[in-house]
This record gives structure tokens, C-alpha cells and sequence, in this order.
């Protein structure tokens, strides 16, 4: 079985290295500064007595006033893991730097991340959507998509984009009339 990291003893250690990067420590998971993420990832890394060398998964939450990173590292040769996490800044636009110069394999999780959540990786080398289309209006899962912190609910798309026909064009609150009137001259 996996062993979890205690993210105070991981805190204590990026600290010792990195006085600024800690923000905050559980037994469960370290919080880091996002200016900070990439020494932080790369010294989890290449510390022979840590070496977190794989990216195991990543995603984001999304609290309304900020998005939270999560990171799971894994370290296959010594059979542990260590939960990291990291906040945006910026809400409206939301940016943190890209782990792809130090764990390739963050490539597609980043870029699935900004696909639904909007959340931009600086010097990332081919940020783009991969699950939906380009030029697809909003983040769906970001909470506000479906209206739901504005008091309002919207329980998605009436039908699959351009499927128009008998189900009627699609509405909701991230389609313009410019997307309805192209969808009818389809």
C-alpha cells in the first residue's frame, strides 16, 4: 500500500530549503505559494530521500472567491505520495506556473484543467483545450457556468451543441444569439 506523506514533515523540509514557499500544513497535504510551485515540484523531485518524480494526477476547486490546484506526487521507487496544493490568485484570471518543464506528464492534466476550470499554466508549451471544442463559451466546471452562485440554476445544455433540429437551438447563459444564428445555418 501507498504511504501519504505527512504534509507537515514535507513542510518543514521545503522550508528549511525554501523559507518563503509554505503557506500552510496538514497531516493530509501541504499548501505552497504559486511563485513558488516549480522550486517546490522540482526540489520534491530530485530529493533523494522524497523523489516524487511523477505527476500521479491534478485537478482544481473551485471556491467561488479563489481555485484551489491539487497535486498528488508519487514516487513509484519509494512507494509514497504526497498531496500539494497551490491557490490562484486572481479569480477572473486565474494563472499559476506550468509543471511541464519539470514532470512532463502534467502536459494533458494541465491542459484538461484549463479546458474546464479556465485556469491559465504560464510557459506551457501547447495550452489548449483537449476535451471540448475551441471557441467553446466558459469553463464548465467552474460553479458559476451554470449560474448556480448567482441564486439561479441551469441545469446545462438543452441537447448536444449543433444538434439543433426538433430539440431547438441552444439557449442558456454562456450562448449568444451569434452562436444560435450560426447554429441555424448549419
Amino acid at each position: 500500500m501507498t504511504a501519504t506523506l505527512d504534509g507537515r514533515t514535507i513542510a518543514q523540509r521545503v522550508s528549511a530549503r525554501f523559507a518563503d514557499a509554505v503557506e500552510a500544513a496538514e497531516p493530509g497535504w501541504l499548501r505552497v505559494r504559486a511563485e513558488r510551485l516549480v522550486d517546490v515540484v522540482r526540489f520534491l523531485r530530485d530529493e533523494p530521500e522524497l523523489t516524487l518524480e511523477q505527476l500521479d494526477m491534478m485537478t482544481a476547486v473551485d471556491y467561488m472567491d479563489y481555485f484551489e490546484l491539487v497535486y498528488l506526487l508519487l514516487s513509484v521507487r519509494r512507494n509514497h505520495q504526497c498531496l500539494l496544493k497551490c491557490w490562484t490568485g486572481d479569480r477572473a484570471d486565474p494563472a499559476v506556473p506550468s509543471l511541464v518543464p519539470v514532470l512532463y506528464g502534467a502536459l494533458l492534466q494541465e491542459r484538461e484543467t484549463y479546458d474546464l476550470f479556465g485556469i491559465r499554466f504560464a510557459d506551457h508549451p501547447d495550452l489548449r483545450r483537449v476535451l471540448l471544442w475551441e471557441g467553446f463559451a466558459g469553463w464548465p466546471l467552474r460553479k458559476d457556468f451554470l449560474q448556480i452562485g448567482q441564486g439561479a440554476f441551469h441545469p446545462g445544455l438543452p441537447h448536444f451543441p449543433k444538434e439543433g433540429g426538433e430539440r431547438g437551438l441552444l439557449t442558456g447563459p454562456n450562448w449568444t444569439g451569434e452562436d444560435a444564428a450560426q447554429e441555424l445555418n448549419q
